[in-house]
């Protein structure tokens, strides 16, 4: 039975990613005076988009980190209630273990989110069919947080380079889909709503950990109860885990390492070998045929396939390399103990996440990236939901992106965004009669900032601007 989601108390950005709206911009916030706060934060939560609308002009988000929570008044005791990932944050010494976040990624370099730089207390998420209507609606949202001693600590401006990612590969492709939405797709692919939605059941069939208050401090009755039958008020129901991390992406170094990679005996550039060397990285052609279906050419018809298996189709690798970046990120149904069954679809189905990232600096084609970097900088501010940060964003960081012994590999970590060590990584295509691989991979992707935040419900922000 399909669960019953609450659309109009869920934030839309769990439902849509907005691909009409290609003009977006993500305010890094520092609240002022409590009260002040509190009163702009209840304007505000009249004006998010919920998740029962589609919208073709605008829309507006906001998440808090644990510092902008304790701004507003709620009490450590309600905090206690929220994941440990979430009230810890992105930099303590187990997560730079966790995700990797040494040498250039260290924290200490980020230019927000950092332990050195000023705390970030919320996001502000505005998206605008065109660039004029996003500046027009982030005018109007300056303006009232000035008026109210809000500061802006940062401004993220994404670009549109339309349906890729700074490398230039198609994006956005494999989504799971939430049971409930009424989205068509595989069915391997739909997921109970808990694992994005808390206040609903997981793919345990239980609730996930969730903030309570007691009923007595909700002395307006705005949140709903406890639906695991508790006199407590859920303050986590219909809100999610919101993870934005910025990721530099050298595109320029990309193309020429794997264009130095694959030239001639005669030094002479092979252009359709360098396509085919990063596809084998990605997982993907450019055009976004996967190479587990199409492994010897891009192919329109398939651009945007999604229903294909790894272990049915290609349980060699042959096709799609084993420790390609798709592969790892979404191991679809080749995880073991059971490669192929149902059971190994479900263990994938708990490592799942949402992700609503945009791309920031303008487009660079691998034909002038060849020609070197152009010093602007370009990359994706990478955003996912998940309700559980732990089992879901990084769970794939670390024992899929990061880990040399993916898939019984021995030492190769993920091409694109893996955390190398001083040599660098190496990656494996599996080939007949003898394997390929590639050493002293560099790295190409570099974090910049990065956080974990609360996206509330709409009734637990009316609830939070009450406290």
């Amino acid at each position: 039975m399909a669960a019953n989601l609450e659309l109009s108390d869920i934030q839309g950005l769990v439902a849509r990613g907005y691909g009409r709206l290609r003009a977006a911009r993500l305010l890094l916030l520092v609240l002022g005076e409590p009260a002040p706060s509190r009163g702009w934060l209840a304007s505000v939560a009249a004006q998010v988009t919920t998740a029962d609308v589609d919208p073709r002009d605008t829309a507006i988000h906001l998440a808090f980190a644990p510092e902008g929570l304790r701004n507003l008044g709620l009490p450590e005791a309600v905090l206690a209630g929220f994941s440990n990932e979430f009230r810890e944050g992105m930099t303590t010494p187990h997560r730079q273990r966790v995700l990797g976040d040494f040498d250039a990624n260290a924290p200490e370099r980020w230019r927000w989110g950092g332990p050195t730089t000023p705390a970030v207390h919320a996001v502000l998420m505005l998206y605008g069919a065109s660039a004029a209507e996003l500046e027009a609606l982030a005018a109007v949202q300056v303006q009232a947080l000035e008026a109210a001693g809000l500061k802006v600590l940062a401004t993220l401006d994404a670009t549109d380079i339309g349906d890729v990612e700074p490398f230039g590969f198609r994006d956005g492709i494999s989504q799971p889909l939430l049971e409930g939405l009424g989205k068509e797709g595989p069915a391997f692919n739909v997921v109970q709503p808990g694992e994005f939605v808390l206040g609903y059941k997981n793919e345990y069939g239980l609730l996930t950990d969730r903030p309570l208050v007691p009923a007595a401090t909700d002395a307006g009755r705005i949140l709903p109860r406890d639906a695991a039958g508790s006199d407590a008020r859920d303050l986590g129901r219909n809100g999610t885990y919101l993870v934005v991390r910025q990721l530099e992406q050298d595109v320029a170094g990309f193309w020429r390492c794997l264009d130095g990679i694959t030239r001639a005996p005669d030094g002479t550039s092979r252009p359709t070998e360098r396509t085919k060397l990063a596809a084998k990285m990605v997982g993907r052609w450019p055009g976004g045929a996967p190479l587990a279906t199409s492994p010897d050419r891009d192919d329109p018809a398939q651009a945007k396939s999604n229903d294909f298996r790894y272990h049915a189709q290609d349980a060699d690798g042959l096709g799609c390399p084993i420790g390609a970046h798709v592969r790892r990120t979404n191991p679809r149904d080749s995880l073991d103990p059971n490669p192929g069954s149902d059971g190994s679809i479900a263990l994938n189905r708990r490592h799942r996440i949402l992700r609503r990232g945009r791309a920031y600096g303008p487009y660079l084609p691998a034909e002038q990236a060849l020609a070197g970097a152009d010093g602007v900088e370009r990359g994706l501010h990478f955003i996912c939901l998940a309700a559980n940060i732990a089992r879901q964003f990084e769970f794939i960081q670390h024992t899929w992106a990061n880990n040399p012994k993916f898939a019984a590999l021995y030492d190769d970590v993920d091409p694109i965004m893996g955390a190398r060590g001083p040599g660098g990584a190496t990656f494996s295509m599996p080939a007949t009669p003898v394997r390929k691989r590639v050493t002293g991979l560099p790295s190409f992707v570099t974090v910049r900032g990065g956080g974990y935040f609360f996206l509330p419900g709409i009734r637990a922000l009316r609830y939070l601007s009450s406290l």
